[in-house]
């Protein structure tokens, strides 16, 4: 056996690829869901982006990747308003549970308030900041257990 360090996109894709299979064999077929990456995107009346959502969905739930707004534009409401957006498709869609992290200089506390609970932290990463998770779980926590 031979341990070798490098960065070659090849086997790292390799990689990727059987860490799926694994998963996908030992999920049940009411959860398996094909990858699914959706953008909510705000243009200002000349059509430049001044906002957006994007979120990676699997497993009946919705990843949160990335949240921006023009600095310009804050105080408008506009996170507030493409996240009650990408909730309505996320039950649309009827997924289970939102999901995202953030670091303690972006918004920990904005997701408090659009109804996330935090479910941990790494303290001290990147140095000096925290790095934290939330989730808002979609169905009935009783249906939950049922499943």
């Amino acid at each position: 056996m031979e341990i070798i360090q490098q960065n070659e996109s090849e086997d790292r894709e390799f990689i990727r690829k059987k860490v799926i299979e694994h998963n996908m064999a030992n999920l049940s077929a009411e959860v398996k869901s094909p990858i699914e990456q959706m953008d909510f995107i705000v243009r200002n009346e000349e059509g430049e982006v001044v906002g957006g959502l994007t979120t990676t969905s699997f497993w009946k739930s919705l990843h949160i990747d990335f949240l921006w707004v023009d600095p310009l534009m804050r105080g408008q409401r506009v996170a507030e308003k493409l996240m009650a957006q990408v909730e309505v498709y996320a039950r649309s869609k009827k997924y289970r549970v939102m999901i995202v992290d953030t670091f303690s200089f972006q918004a920990p506390e904005f997701y408090k308030k659009q109804g996330f609970t935090e479910f941990g932290r790494v303290n001290d990463h990147p140095e000096g900041h925290s790095h934290h998770y939330f989730e808002k779980w979609l169905v009935d926590p009783t249906e939950i257990k049922k499943q």
